[in-house]
């Protein structure tokens, strides 16, 4: 559990909707044998039959891929650790949460205790098309410490705080074992994707980092927020002669809010510093997050070559896209974008307060 919690975030930024194509890559199932996070996958149907999972998987189970993959979930070992649930763990991933429990598994005549999670995974219909299950194991405490850690969680302000911290510190662990393997790759847009998976980490444990040191009822801070999900950005990509003009206020807004707010930032970012000062000596990226009195306005914007002809963003299908429709649908979010060849790329997004601040998600 104080490894693992916080990989199912990863997981889910992993659930593309090229996934079936993604596992069918070598090169994609050695990245997730390395994952230190059980991770089993199964296309959506009345069968619900497991079509991939990684080594940490097999360790964790006891059992091997050969005897999982093309089964049902109901083939999973494990029944809740709950007294008086009988609960198993092949019958709890179909559930609607998507962190699931507690279970044990019987392992070679060990008792191995999990944290399971399940997620599936959409198409651009929102037509579930994947499920992705992800197991933690839970170290073994002596009784002294057993207690000690049940009192916390009785206590939901410090293990909120606790499990932050542990999310964080593995989002970083994470982001730069993706950055390592990027440089290892022959192929450069693969390596660019592994790069950029790495980018949209490093946003969440900016997140939880900032989420460790306050009350969550209160909100993150949006203006510090992106201040360092930008300057991040920066210190990972940015050629020389790139400069970041960034202007932000403060303003508490909901997680839901924030997330994909930094995501986006994060995005259009990598994208400018990548391509739009292509031959270009140097060039300038915009970053403002100004309030008034009915809400706020964020612009991401360079002075660089603008979009291609005929393109737009973001693109339909992309990871842009789910995080642009989550903005409208958590804050009532309006995206303006304006491009023009050798004039850049704008991207304005506005929040209305009432439907933006901390209570109102």
């Amino acid at each position: 559990m104080e490894d693992d919690k916080d990989s199912e975030d990863v997981e889910q930024l992993l659930a593309t909707p090229g996934l079936a194509d993604a596992l069918e890559s070598d090169r994609f199932k050695q990245f997730l044998d390395h994952v230190p996070v059980a991770i089993a996958v199964s296309e959506v149907g009345p069968s619900e039959a497991i079509t991939y999972c990684n080594l940490e998987f097999e360790r964790l189970t006891g059992q091997p891929a050969a005897k999982i993959q093309g089964n049902a979930w109901k083939v999973l070992p494990g029944v809740a650790a709950t007294r008086g649930d009988d609960t198993s763990l092949g019958e709890a991933v179909q559930s609607d949460e998507e962190y699931i429990g507690t279970f044990t598994i019987n392992r070679d005549g060990n008792r191995i205790d999990v944290d399971a999670w399940s997620n599936t995974i959409e198409n651009d219909d929102g037509v579930p098309m994947f499920r992705l299950v992800a197991l933690a194991s839970i170290r073994q405490r002596d009784q002294s410490t057993a207690e000690q850690y049940h009192q916390l969680l009785r206590d939901k302000d410090v293990l909120l705080r606790e499990l932050q911290h542990r999310v964080k510190n593995n989002l970083q662990m994470i982001t730069a074992l993706i950055r390592m393997e990027a440089r290892n790759v022959p192929d450069d847009e693969t390596g660019e994707r592994f790069d950029r998976l790495a980018g949209r980490i490093q946003a969440l444990a900016l997140l939880y980092d900032l989420l460790a040191g306050q009350d969550a009822d209160d909100g993150i801070d949006l203006g510090v927020y992106l201040s360092q999900v930008a300057s991040s950005v920066m210190q990972a990509h940015a050629p020389e002669g790139i400069r970041l003009n960034l202007k932000v206020d403060t303003w508490p807004v909901s997680i839901n809010v924030a997330m994909p707010t930094g995501l986006v930032v994060n995005e259009l970012m990598t994208n400018a510093l990548k391509h739009a000062f292509v031959g270009r000596d140097g060039g300038t990226i915009t970053v403002s997050s100004l309030v008034s009195d009915t809400g706020c306005r964020v612009v991401i914007a360079d002075d660089g070559v603008g979009l291609p002809e005929g393109e737009t963003w973001p693109e339909s299908g992309k990871l842009g896209a789910v995080i642009a429709q989550s903005l409208r649908q958590n804050a009532k979010a309006e995206l303006e974008v304006h491009s023009a060849p050798n004039e850049g790329l704008r991207i304005t997004i506005l929040f209305a307060r009432e439907a933006a601040e901390p209570d109102a998600v």
